[in-house]
């Protein structure tokens, strides 16, 4: 029993290390490429004016 336990322990904590030096690629994440509208609300930009 107490084999399994350490066991558990190093593989958890090999999965934390490794997760940690690891990222996603660009291609995962969620942020939008493009600004929409609600996004520029989000920001503070008011997307009824017009660019001068």
């Amino acid at each position: 029993m107490v084999k399994i336990l350490i066991s558990l322990i190093c593989v958890a904590t090999l999965a934390v290390l490794l997760s940690r030096r690891l990222r996603l690629s660009n291609r995962y994440e969620r942020t939008p490429r493009t600004l929409t509208q609600w996004g520029s609300l989000d920001k503070g930009i008011d997307p009824t004016e017009e660019d001068k």
